[in-house]
Protein backbone atom coordinates (compact mmCIF):
# COMPACT_ATOMS: atom_id res chain seq x y z
CA UNK A 1 0.00 0.00 0.00
CA UNK A 2 1.27 3.45 -0.70
CA UNK A 3 1.79 5.58 2.47
CA UNK A 4 1.72 9.35 1.20
CA UNK A 5 3.15 12.73 3.27
CA UNK A 6 -0.07 12.86 4.85
CA UNK A 7 0.07 9.08 6.25
CA UNK A 8 3.72 10.14 7.20
CA UNK A 9 3.02 12.50 9.35
CA UNK A 10 -0.16 11.25 10.93
CA UNK A 11 2.48 7.95 11.69
CA UNK A 12 4.91 10.09 13.15
CA UNK A 13 2.71 11.53 15.65
CA UNK A 14 1.00 8.03 16.76
CA UNK A 15 5.02 6.96 17.60
CA UNK A 16 6.00 10.01 19.15
CA UNK A 17 2.67 11.22 20.86
CA UNK A 18 0.60 7.72 21.41
CA UNK A 19 -1.78 9.47 23.63
CA UNK A 20 -2.67 12.54 22.17
CA UNK A 21 -6.56 12.36 20.77
CA UNK A 22 -7.36 12.09 17.19
CA UNK A 23 -8.66 15.99 17.61
CA UNK A 24 -4.90 16.88 18.43
CA UNK A 25 -3.64 15.53 16.32
CA UNK A 26 -6.01 17.06 13.43
CA UNK A 27 -5.13 20.32 14.64
CA UNK A 28 -1.43 20.03 14.76
CA UNK A 29 -1.33 18.59 11.13
CA UNK A 30 -3.67 21.68 9.98
CA UNK A 31 -6.87 18.83 8.89
CA UNK A 32 -10.18 17.86 9.22
CA UNK A 33 -10.43 15.32 12.23
CA UNK A 34 -12.61 13.48 10.17
CA UNK A 35 -9.87 13.05 7.69
CA UNK A 36 -7.11 12.02 10.15
CA UNK A 37 -9.68 9.66 11.52
CA UNK A 38 -10.04 7.95 8.13
CA UNK A 39 -6.62 7.40 7.24
CA UNK A 40 -6.14 5.74 10.84
CA UNK A 41 -8.87 3.50 9.63
CA UNK A 42 -7.25 2.44 6.62
CA UNK A 43 -3.95 2.07 8.17
CA UNK A 44 -5.45 -0.15 10.53
CA UNK A 45 -7.80 -1.78 7.99
CA UNK A 46 -4.60 -2.36 5.75
CA UNK A 47 -2.70 -3.82 8.36
CA UNK A 48 0.14 -0.88 8.43
CA UNK A 49 -0.95 -0.19 11.92
CA UNK A 50 -0.98 -3.55 13.62
CA UNK A 51 -1.33 -2.83 17.19
CA UNK A 52 -2.00 0.19 20.08
CA UNK A 53 -1.32 0.38 23.32
CA UNK A 54 2.03 -0.09 25.77
CA UNK A 55 5.53 -1.37 25.08
CA UNK A 56 6.64 -3.47 27.79
CA UNK A 57 10.14 -4.25 28.89
CA UNK A 58 11.01 -7.71 29.56
CA UNK A 59 14.10 -5.70 31.57
CA UNK A 60 11.58 -3.58 33.94
CA UNK A 61 9.60 -6.89 34.45
CA UNK A 62 12.24 -8.79 35.67
CA UNK A 63 13.75 -10.36 32.57
CA UNK A 64 16.75 -8.69 32.09
CA UNK A 65 18.04 -11.39 29.80
CA UNK A 66 17.56 -11.21 26.06
CA UNK A 67 18.63 -14.54 23.94
CA UNK A 68 17.56 -15.54 20.18
CA UNK A 69 17.42 -19.44 19.93
CA UNK A 70 17.45 -20.80 17.10
CA UNK A 71 15.82 -24.16 16.90
CA UNK A 72 16.04 -27.23 14.37
CA UNK A 73 12.74 -28.99 14.24
CA UNK A 74 12.22 -32.63 12.73
CA UNK A 75 10.63 -32.54 9.23
CA UNK A 76 7.01 -32.49 9.40
CA UNK A 77 6.64 -30.83 12.94
CA UNK A 78 7.23 -27.17 12.15
CA UNK A 79 3.44 -26.45 12.76
CA UNK A 80 3.89 -28.56 16.09
CA UNK A 81 6.87 -27.19 17.27
CA UNK A 82 5.24 -23.46 17.14
CA UNK A 83 1.88 -24.40 18.72
CA UNK A 84 4.02 -25.94 21.61
CA UNK A 85 6.38 -22.46 21.91
CA UNK A 86 3.20 -20.40 22.26
CA UNK A 87 2.80 -21.96 25.52
CA UNK A 88 6.28 -21.12 26.84
CA UNK A 89 5.68 -17.40 28.41
CA UNK A 90 9.40 -16.14 28.23
CA UNK A 91 9.28 -16.82 24.36
CA UNK A 92 7.92 -13.13 23.32
CA UNK A 93 9.17 -14.14 19.65
CA UNK A 94 9.19 -16.58 17.01
CA UNK A 95 9.50 -16.56 13.46
CA UNK A 96 9.89 -19.33 10.51
CA UNK A 97 13.22 -19.10 8.58
CA UNK A 98 15.89 -19.99 6.45
CA UNK A 99 19.45 -20.60 6.93
CA UNK A 100 20.50 -22.34 10.06
CA UNK A 101 17.56 -23.87 11.98
CA UNK A 102 13.82 -23.71 11.09
CA UNK A 103 13.06 -21.49 13.78
CA UNK A 104 14.34 -18.48 15.28
CA UNK A 105 13.05 -17.33 19.32
CA UNK A 106 13.24 -14.09 21.06
CA UNK A 107 13.71 -15.62 24.40
CA UNK A 108 13.94 -13.12 27.45
CA UNK A 109 14.76 -14.69 30.79
CA UNK A 110 15.65 -13.39 34.37
CA UNK A 111 19.51 -14.69 34.55
CA UNK A 112 21.41 -17.42 32.96
CA UNK A 113 20.08 -20.10 35.24
CA UNK A 114 16.69 -19.22 34.09
CA UNK A 115 17.53 -18.77 30.26
CA UNK A 116 19.14 -22.20 30.52
CA UNK A 117 15.68 -23.86 32.28
CA UNK A 118 13.87 -22.16 29.11
CA UNK A 119 15.85 -23.46 26.42
CA UNK A 120 15.59 -27.36 28.37
CA UNK A 121 12.31 -26.62 28.14
CA UNK A 122 12.54 -26.66 24.73
CA UNK A 123 14.92 -29.39 24.26
CA UNK A 124 12.40 -31.46 25.23
CA UNK A 125 9.63 -30.77 23.29
CA UNK A 126 8.78 -33.11 21.25
CA UNK A 127 9.98 -32.54 17.24
CA UNK A 128 13.29 -29.97 18.69
CA UNK A 129 16.09 -31.38 17.50
CA UNK A 130 18.68 -29.18 18.61
CA UNK A 131 18.64 -25.48 19.58
CA UNK A 132 21.41 -23.14 19.66
CA UNK A 133 22.13 -19.75 21.66
CA UNK A 134 22.94 -16.35 21.16
CA UNK A 135 22.87 -14.20 23.70
CA UNK A 136 22.47 -10.46 23.23
CA UNK A 137 24.93 -8.00 25.35
CA UNK A 138 23.73 -4.77 24.71
CA UNK A 139 20.49 -2.97 22.58
CA UNK A 140 22.50 -1.18 19.57
CA UNK A 141 19.54 0.10 17.25
CA UNK A 142 16.03 -0.11 19.34
CA UNK A 143 13.25 -1.40 17.51
CA UNK A 144 11.96 1.40 15.35
CA UNK A 145 9.80 2.18 12.36
CA UNK A 146 9.66 5.89 11.65
CA UNK A 147 12.75 5.76 9.73
CA UNK A 148 10.99 3.28 6.92
CA UNK A 149 8.11 5.23 6.95
CA UNK A 150 9.39 8.88 6.63
CA UNK A 151 11.83 6.90 3.75
CA UNK A 152 8.49 5.79 2.04
CA UNK A 153 6.50 8.79 2.56
CA UNK A 154 9.43 10.91 0.67
CA UNK A 155 8.41 9.02 -2.50
CA UNK A 156 10.54 6.75 -2.63
CA UNK A 157 13.52 8.23 -3.98
CA UNK A 158 15.40 5.88 -2.24
CA UNK A 159 14.07 2.76 -3.50
CA UNK A 160 15.69 0.87 -6.43
CA UNK A 161 18.86 2.94 -6.31
CA UNK A 162 19.05 6.96 -7.30
CA UNK A 163 16.67 8.68 -9.32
Amino acid sequence: MAVDALDTRILRLLIEQPRTSVREYARILGVARGTVQARIDRLERDGVITATGPVLSPAALGHPVLAFVHVEVTQGHLDEVGDALAAVPEIVEAFSITGGGDLLTRVVARDAGHLEDVIQRLIQLPGVVRTRTEIALRERVAHRMLPLVESMGRGGEQRGGAR
